[in-house]
C-alpha cells in the first residue's frame, strides 16, 4: 500500500499520533485509499475535532462536509461522517461516529459554524439529533412533513402528495393514491410496444417493392 506524506510523516505516523493524544476519543483508525479514516466515540466528538483543528501535526482547520448514512440492520443505524481538510498540509481526513434514533450527537456549530445547516439537513433527512445545536429544525422539507426521506425504510412514494385545489383555492395535502396501472411495468422498450405504423414506414415498403 502506498503512503501519502505530510511534511515527511506518513499517514501511519499520523494515526499513531492521533491515537496517542486522543485515546478516549478514538475507537480505531484506518488508512483507506491513502486517506485517513477515524472512527470516533460519539460523546467525545467535540474534543477530537478541537484537537484535529488545533494540533500542530494535524491542522485540519476546514470542515468541508458533514453528512449521514443509514444502515438499518445495525443497532446504531446511523453514521455521521465529517470530512475535514488541512490546507496548510494538503491533507484530508474522514471522521465517523455512529448513533441511533434517540441518542444525540454533540453539535459542532460552536467549533465550526458552517456545520449549522449540515446538521439541520442530517436531522431533516435522517432524523439524527444534535445536542447543543442553536436551531435544530427541518431545512429542506415542508412544515409538518412526516418522516425522514433518506432513511432506507422511507416509502418511495412518501406519505402525502401536494396539489393545488381549485375549489378551495389553496395548496392541500392528501394521502398518496397510486392508480394501479402506474404500478405495473412490462419493461418493454417504447419501440417494442409500438403497434401503429410510424410516419415514413410507407417509404420503406415502397423501396422493398
Amino acid at each position: 500500500m502506498s503512503l501519502s506524506y505530510i511534511n515527511g510523516e506518513t499517514l501511519d505516523e499520523l494515526v499513531s499520533h492521533i491515537e496517542t493524544e486522543q485515546p478516549h476519543s478514538v475507537k480505531s483508525c484506518a488508512v483507506v485509499n491513502d486517506e485517513l479514516v477515524v472512527y470516533a466515540v460519539r460523546d467525545q466528538i467535540m474534543s477530537l475535532m478541537r484537537f484535529l483543528r488545533s494540533d500542530s501535526q494535524c491542522r485540519f482547520e476546514t470542515l468541508t462536509d458533514l453528512c449521514a448514512v443509514d444502515y438499518p440492520e445495525r443497532a446504531e443505524r446511523f453514521e455521521v461522517v465529517y470530512h475535514m481538510l488541512s490546507m496548510s498540509l494538503n491533507q484530508r481526513i474522514r471522521v465517523k461516529v455512529s448513533t441511533d434514533e434517540e441518542s444525540p450527537v454533540p453539535s459542532l456549530v460552536e467549533l465550526f459554524p458552517c456545520a449549522n445547516w449540515n446538521e439541520r439537513e442530517a436531522f431533516d433527512m435522517y432524523g439524527v439529533l444534535f445536542s447543543g445545536h442553536p436551531d435544530l429544525r427541518r431545512i429542506l422539507t415542508d412544515y409538518g412533513f412526516e418522516g425522514h426521506p433518506l432513511r432506507k425504510d422511507f416509502p418511495l412514494t412518501g406519505h402525502v402528495e401536494v396539489r393545488y385545489d381549485e375549489v378551495e383555492k389553496r395548496v392541500v395535502y392528501q394521502p398518496v393514491k397510486l392508480v394501479q396501472e402506474y404500478r405495473n411495468f412490462d419493461f418493454m422498450s417504447p419501440w417494442e410496444g409500438m403497434q401503429s405504423v410510424l410516419p415514413g414506414d410507407e417509404k420503406a415498403d415502397g423501396e422493398e417493392a
